[in-house]
């Protein structure tokens, strides 16, 4: 099976690197990507996009689905965007897609606007800035080795609104990897009343949600990273070799 690995912001595909293994071992074929804008040297960074980016992944889908397979989409954090809009772009192409620590960006929502934007990107905040749940086990070397690799954010990525357009996405099968909050916590807000649905609105319209729980902070790519190679081999081999009804 083909895995496409979609980072989040500040990350680049190296972000993957001790993620990986067990779905290589396996024998999938695993393709981690830096976006646009997300490269160690672009002067041009600040006029990328979020579009670039979703036209760079639908891009890639393309490639490795040429053969008529399928691939699995995985994005963590400010990925999911990117995620679910190649989803929308090619919903037959797509077999799951799989939002870590992120729910499906809804059209017409954008990532995160209030990210401090200096000369039209979007440098790694001071530590301060975030929850402190999004902190949990990122551990002093981890935020000094975060900080040593971060890339800004290109602020179009974070700011532009997101744009969806066909219904068929909501066919496509999906796995919400939950960390920083507990699933259970997260499907309470399906409710429409509840204050934060618009967070979880792209969710009650999708046929097939599957919530998995690897509790962490935000980064769990950092912090917990062979759990969750663990968690994502066990998804893309239930695609590759699903369960037998009633076994």
């Amino acid at each position: 099976m083909d895995v496409i690995l979609i980072p989040g912001f500040w990350l680049d595909a190296s972000s993957w690197d001790a993620v990986t293994p067990a779905l290589v071992a396996a024998g999938h074929r695993v393709h981690p990507v830096t976006l646009p804008g997300a490269e160690a040297a672009n002067d041009r960074r600040a006029e990328v996009t979020l579009r670039d980016q979703v036209a760079a992944v639908v891009a890639l889908v393309d490639e490795v689905t040429a053969g008529d397979g399928g691939v699995v989409l995985v994005g963590h954090s400010g990925g999911a965007a990117v995620v679910h809009a190649a989803v929308d772009a090619r919903p037959a192409a797509v077999v799951r897609a799989v939002y870590v620590d992120a729910m499906p960006l809804a059209d017409g929502e954008v990532v995160n606007a209030d990210l401090p934007v200096v000369d039209g990107v979007i440098p790694l905040p001071a530590w301060d800035v975030f929850d402190d749940d999004d902190l949990v086990d990122l551990t002093p070397e981890l935020r000094d080795r975060f900080r040593e690799v971060a890339v800004p954010v290109p602020a179009h990525v974070a700011n532009d609104p997101q744009v969806l357009t066909d219904p068929r996405r909501y066919d496509v099968p999906v796995t919400v990897v939950a960390c920083e909050f507990a699933s259970a916590d997260l499907q309470v807000m399906l409710d429409p009343a509840h204050p934060w649905h618009s967070y979880v609105r792209e969710i009650p319209p999708m046929r097939d949600v599957t919530w998995v729980d690897l509790p962490t902070g935000h980064w769990p790519q950092l912090t917990r990273p062979v759990d969750l190679g663990r968690v994502l081999l066990e998804i893309v081999d239930g695609v590759t070799h699903p369960a037998t009804p009633g076994a």
